[in-house]
């Protein structure tokens, strides 16, 4: 499988988060696949307040990942896409895109007007090789919110009538990956009363929204593979709440429904 450079510009119309998602047009769709192997580039330091986000001000290669699942953004009128990021680690040092005097990468003669445009560039494995040997160290990353940021207040529990073994639960992540997948898939407003916090309160609340797991977890002690798609959808705090007030009952989303238009 092919190897990609991956360009994260310090400015940038996409709302990624490096290491969690990554939002591309869609021409890089049969590029991007999943566990396709990347490389995370940044090019010269063009406003100097983003010099703290950075290992260096000059093109500079400074992690590796994969790419997870890959998802429509809904957000897109032109079918663009975005991927969840995987097993991303950092390098401890920067590694120069330009060597003595050449530059690592392999500009072909048809786009040497152009080639540092490309937000993914294809590389060989030689060059994939080279780029992680010249990193003097790489570390694992664990994705970290915001200390004043609280996603969800209270864990939000329950199970079904008959079936003791199921249970439905609030999902809490170390790392944000899953919910950001779930609001970039479904978005934030509720599914149920179409409840918006940032519509309705401001700038403050942007971004704020409970997600809900459709699917029962019956060992809440044991590691289990979410697809954000399909097992997670953003709720309010009222919905979420009705959903999971009886201990032995978990409402479904259409029962739910059900009762508002009752």
């Amino acid at each position: 499988m092919a190897k990609y450079v991956k360009v994260e510009n310090d400015i940038s119309q996409w709302d990624d988060q490096t290491g969690v998602l990554y939002h591309f047009p869609k021409r890089y769709k049969s590029d991007l696949l999943p566990n396709t192997e990347v490389v995370y580039y940044k090019g010269y330091l063009k406003n100097k307040k983003f010099a703290g986000d950075r290992l260096s001000e000059l093109p500079h290669y400074f992690g590796v990942a994969k790419i997870g699942k890959v998802f429509p953004d809904r957000n897109s009128t032109k079918g663009d896409l975005f991927a969840t990021i995987e097993d991303y680690k950092v390098f401890s040092e920067p590694v120069i895109a330009k060597q003595g005097n050449a530059f690592l990468e392999q500009i072909p003669e048809s786009k040497k007007s152009n080639y540092w445009r490309d937000g993914v560039r294809v590389i060989s494995d030689n060059v994939f090789t080279q780029i992680i040997q010249l990193a003097q160290g790489i570390s694992d990353v664990q994705t970290k919110r915001p200390e004043n940021f609280n996603d969800v207040d209270a864990a939000l529990v329950s199970g079904e009538e008959g079936k003791k073994t199921k249970k439905y639960v609030t999902v809490y992540e170390r790392d944000p990956k899953l919910r950001d997948a779930a609001i970039a898939i479904h978005g934030l407003s509720c599914v149920v009363c179409k409840f918006n916090f940032g519509q309705f309160y401001g700038e403050y609340a942007e971004g704020y929204i409970h997600i809900h797991h459709l699917t029962p977890v019956a060992e809440l002690s044991q590691p289990t593979e979410v697809n954000p798609q399909t097992d997670l959808i953003p709720v309010c705090a009222n919905c979420h709440s009705i959903i999971h007030r009886r201990k032995n009952k978990t409402l479904s989303i259409d029962e739910l429904r059900k009762m508002i238009k009752g």
